[in-house]
């Protein structure tokens, strides 16, 4: 009897060990070949990020919505225009430790219902109130637990890519965003070198942070995020523990000297993690689709070429995440809440390499709020959600990302 027994219930473990779904985390990993060359693998299988910034604010919604908390989940709808492009990579801006469950779910059903990857970003407090001061231990503290609570939560999820930590934070050394000091950095007379000295306090801190996160998750690679090139000889002394560089860069149409000054300033794969045009001629005072279209068509071009997927054995780029997947009508005048349902054809910063409207009053050519791939209409469908209608250079990179590609053997 006592036999039987036994046998019933390893019975019934061994079923459950059969049928039960598990979740089993992708090995995700980054080799370098003889030439110098960098090739993405997702469980031994060379991977190219294709990939688009997710934040699909509504019409009439601003920087505090949140779509992890949004009932009609938009992403099952996004999603499916998604893989009908050939994303196979989304990338998150933020997340909290308290919405963990939210992000794992999030997670799960973009790779189980479309195939496709989630990189999960940290701003590593950046827009905080108030802002982080990254030379004060116990900012530094808070941050880390933060993080690393998210890495514990979301570290087994099949569809996790990779981490990034930071986006542009490296513009606040010099105080042009979130400005930081400390009575150490004031000391010091010459300014630039007050710049370096901020540099080296926050990629330390970066440093830090990949350290303890490897120590937890072995799988997926850490990226450092970069606004450009800038500081990144700096990073190169003391991020020892960064797998990849997360750079973005808005050089027009072309990236120009950049894969190569990075592979001399700090020799790491290269993860074009923001680039981009928005849609919207501010000299002409028109929509631009097309020359959007152009633009990003380029842009990517310039991704490839720098690839080992197209033959260049030097190659130190793994992909890109363009931003964003659809238009944000709340991002000119971000405070005033009536201008959210306004598609604002106003610009609020300037670019010359965006050449084609920057005869515009004042210079200012870039328009935030028209960035998106995918533009919303104020109609919205049988779930609630503002349509969706995909611009023109959606379909050009559909053309390009579903078309079958074999990289060559690294």
């Amino acid at each position: 009897m006592k036999n039987k027994d036994i046998l019933f219930k390893a019975a019934i473990i061994f079923s459950c060990l059969i049928f039960s779904p598990l979740i089993i985390s992708a090995k995700v990993t980054i080799q370098k070949n003889s030439q110098g060359g960098y090739q993405l693998y997702v469980d031994k299988r060379p991977f190219l990020i294709k990939g688009v910034i997710y934040n699909p604010t509504p019409v009439c919604s601003g920087y505090d919505y949140v779509f992890l908390n949004d009932p009609k989940k938009p992403w099952l709808v996004d999603g499916k225009l998604m893989k009908e492009m050939g994303v196979n990579v989304v990338r998150i801006y933020s997340c909290s430790s308290a919405q963990w469950g939210k992000i794992k779910e999030f997670i799960r059903d973009m790779y189980n219902n479309f195939g496709i990857y989630t990189i999960v970003s940290d701003w590593i407090g950046l827009w905080d109130k108030p802002s982080p001061n990254y030379a004060d231990r116990e900012s530094r503290e808070r941050i880390k637990m933060n993080i690393l609570k998210i890495v514990k939560a979301l570290k087994d999820e099949e569809g996790l890519l990779m981490w990034i930590l930071g986006n542009e934070n490296n513009y606040t050394f010099s105080g042009k965003i979130a400005f930081w000091t400390s009575p150490e950095i004031e000391k010091i007379p010459d300014l630039y070198k007050r710049v370096l000295k901020r540099a080296e306090i926050y990629y330390s801190f970066v440093d830090e942070l990949a350290k303890e996160i490897k120590k937890i998750d072995s799988n997926h690679p850490v990226a450092l995020g970069n606004g450009e090139v800038s500081t990144l000889d700096v990073a190169s002394r003391v991020c020892k523990n960064i797998d990849t560089l997360a750079i973005i860069s808005y050089r027009g149409k072309r990236f120009g000297n950049l894969f190569e000054n990075i592979r001399y300033a700090f020799d790491k794969p290269i993860l074009i993690s923001e680039f981009g045009c928005d849609s919207y001629d501010a000299y002409q005072n028109r929509e631009a689709e097309d020359i959007q279209a152009e633009y990003i068509q380029l842009q990517w071009k310039s991704i490839f070429e720098n690839t080992i997927f197209c033959g260049n054995k030097r190659g130190n780029c793994i992909g890109g995440t363009l931003f964003e997947w659809s238009d944000e009508w709340w991002k000119y005048n971000e405070g005033y809440t009536p201008d959210w349902c306004i598609h604002n054809p106003e610009a609020g910063w300037s670019n010359g390499s965006y050449y084609f409207d920057i005869k515009a009053k004042d210079n200012l050519n870039m328009n935030e709020e028209w960035f998106g791939i995918v533009k919303l209409l104020e109609e919205k469908d049988e779930k609630g959600l503002n349509r969706r209608v995909p611009k023109k250079v959606y379909y050009i990179l559909k053309d390009i990302w579903t078309k079958p590609f074999y990289p060559p053997p690294s």
